[in-house]
């Protein structure tokens, strides 16, 4: 076999590895009682928002009567929140099950939301090509993928020209960040992309779950931030707004943080020291007259 097929192989094994990860933990996530994501706060307060799209109100915009894709969409608090600010949305996800829980959850709130399952490298296979104003990507989602370019290429193609991506997530500063050492900040991982991923094998997650997770072992890749820009510009997006953020919204270096009002995570002895996560803003130019 040759060195590609060994590599495409190993990829589509990191894939399934994920995605049983990610079903399991949407099932975990979606509890109707105080663990996971505390979705009876979207059913009981029909006017709720989730916290990682209220952070960026203020860049996001208003999003009334837009055609928005919400990419990685897992059960679908994020999805759901941009429907109540006026968007017209369809999520998306690897997962079957976290698909399942958006569309149980939207059921009960009453939210009108499309959802469909699809690999987001696949997404223009399942939905229409340029028929989107905004692409939405939240916390998390980009260190699930191996190869950066082929991302960007599927945002500029979803895109209708004059469209957006809007990206919150993580700094790749983080992802390189040892978690587990707690005494000070230990750059142990890769920065750039690699060809292989980073393997781990945990029965947590990143918020209180009622049980442990069965599926435990997963791969994740790091992609640098001029890794993430080029990929966009090379995929003929404008980059309008990048602004590096000294928070993230869950405890990403636990020991080491303190909880702000927002629901943000900051630094404590260390703030301001590193990056924690951005918000990225790009354009697909509008076409040109005639």
């Amino acid at each position: 076999m040759s060195e590609h097929g060994r590599s495409e192989h190993s990829l589509s094994e990191y894939a399934q590895a994920n995605r049983a990860n990610w079903d399991d933990r949407a099932s975990a996530h979606a509890d109707r009682g105080p663990h996971g994501y505390q979705v009876s706060h979207y059913i009981d307060d029909r006017a709720a928002i989730s916290g990682v799209v209220r952070f960026d109100l203020p860049r996001l915009g208003s999003v009334e009567g837009l055609r928005v894709v919400h990419l990685q969409c897992h059960i679908g608090t994020d999805t759901l929140s941009l429907a109540r600010l006026g968007a017209q949305v369809t999520g998306l996800d690897f997962s079957s099950v976290s698909i399942e829980e958006a569309r149980r959850l939207v059921a009960d709130t009453g939210d009108d939301v499309d959802f469909v399952v699809s690999d987001v490298y696949d997404a223009t296979e399942v939905l229409t090509p340029g028929s989107f104003d905004l692409v939405y990507t939240g916390v998390g989602a980009l260190c699930w993928l191996p190869r950066i370019q082929p991302w960007a290429a599927v945002v500029a193609d979803l895109l209708a020209p004059g469209g957006s991506l809007f990206l919150r997530e993580g700094h790749p500063i983080l992802w390189s960040t040892d978690e587990r050492l707690g005494d000070d900040l230990h750059l142990r991982f890769p920065y750039f992309e690699q060809q292989e991923p980073l393997e781990w094998d945990s029965d947590t997650t990143y918020v209180e779950a009622r049980r442990p997770i069965t599926a435990t072992r997963t791969y994740e890749w790091n992609h640098s931030l001029g890794e993430i820009v080029t990929a966009l510009i090379a995929a003929g997006l404008r980059i309008d707004l990048l602004v590096e953020h000294d928070s993230v919204p869950w405890e990403a270096l636990p020991g080491q943080m303190v909880a702000r009002p927002d629901g943000e995570f900051a630094l404590a002895a260390l703030d301001g020291v590193a990056p924690l996560s951005y918000t990225l803003r790009a354009t697909k130019p509008a076409s040109s007259p005639g």
